[in-house]
């Protein structure tokens, strides 16, 4: 079995649109710094890396699935030029009602991207930058790192908390290399930093 890291997409990989906004064009498309050396990292220690993202935009109209594949197969390419590898992509394209089972905080499309990858998910780690992202992981049985901002210091609900994608993994990789897990995290007094 392998092991994962998902990432969620806007906030973690890309800039985020303004309040209310969607990423609807490759011109929006701007790679937050440290990304590909983050992502390059987990490809070297061996884990998966599986962007998971939440797309509603498709259900509201305002791109079509066919022009946010290109955009992921763009966005995809020019990481892999950065020697930055993605194993997949998943989205899921509805509204917020009536619920679906892929739309996170459910853990759907982490269970699909399992599926297809063969990943052991007790073993994995879901990154994001909301509650939504981090229940998403915890549903799906996940370790969970959350990137947080001005506005939000820190997020307990996390295994760990990080100002960038960069940090969060050299974090999991220390915590990977000490052999700490949900457990043990527990026994020592909760969330590590």
């Amino acid at each position: 079995m392998n092991k994962a890291v998902f990432l969620d997409r806007d906030g973690v990989i890309n800039r985020k649109a303004n309040e209310g906004g969607y990423i609807t064009r490759w011109e929006e498309m701007h790679i937050l710094p440290g990304v590909s050396e983050a992502i390059a990292l987990l490809n070297r220690a061996g884990f998966r890396v599986i962007v998971v993202s939440n797309q509603r935009c498709i259900a509201k109209g305002l791109l079509t699935i066919n022009e946010l594949d290109s955009m992921h197969r763009l966005m995809s390419r020019e990481l892999a030029d950065m020697g930055a590898k993605l194993d997949g992509v998943y989205y899921c394209p509805h509204e917020e009602h009536p619920a679906c089972g892929c739309r996170k905080p459910q853990p759907g499309m982490l269970f699909a991207a399992a599926n297809e990858h063969k990943v052991d998910l007790s073993l994995s780690w879901m990154i994001g930058d909301s509650e939504r992202d981090v229940e998403a992981g915890r549903n799906a049985g996940c370790r969970t790192a959350r990137i947080v901002t001005a506005e939000v210091s820190e997020d307990a609900s996390a295994d760990t908390s990080a100002r960038s994608l960069l940090e969060a993994v050299h974090q999991i990789l220390r915590l990977e290399q000490m052999g700490i897990d949900n457990q043990e995290r527990d026994k020592i007094g909760g969330v590590l930093r």
